[in-house]
């Protein structure tokens, strides 16, 4: 009885685990791959001056200008390129 217990017991945190290996693993891997925010509309976090943070689509990130021009926060802006995982964004009109 107690063999049987400790299976159980050593199955279930085997299923644990790769449960949480498949779950980072695909987490990681969302994380490559094309940055497809471009044209996507958001707001200034912190000011643009030149860099700032931006939320775009629920994400918070690091973001400059496109003209360098100084944005304050909660200013409407769309993404119009990524630079190194930093994204460039003009005023929304």
């Amino acid at each position: 009885m107690k063999m049987l217990l400790l299976v159980a017991i050593l199955a279930f945190v085997a299923a644990l685990a790769t449960v949480v290996v498949v779950a980072l693993y695909a987490h990681k891997k969302a994380g490559t791959g094309p940055i497809k925010l471009v044209g996507e509309v958001g707001y200034v976090d912190s000011e643009l001056t030149p860099i700032g943070t931006v939320l775009v689509s629920g994400e918070l990130w690091r973001a400059r200008s496109k003209n360098g021009v100084p944005l304050s926060p909660r200013s409407k802006v769309r993404v119009v390129d990524f630079v190194d995982q930093l994204a460039v964004v003009e005023p929304w009109e």
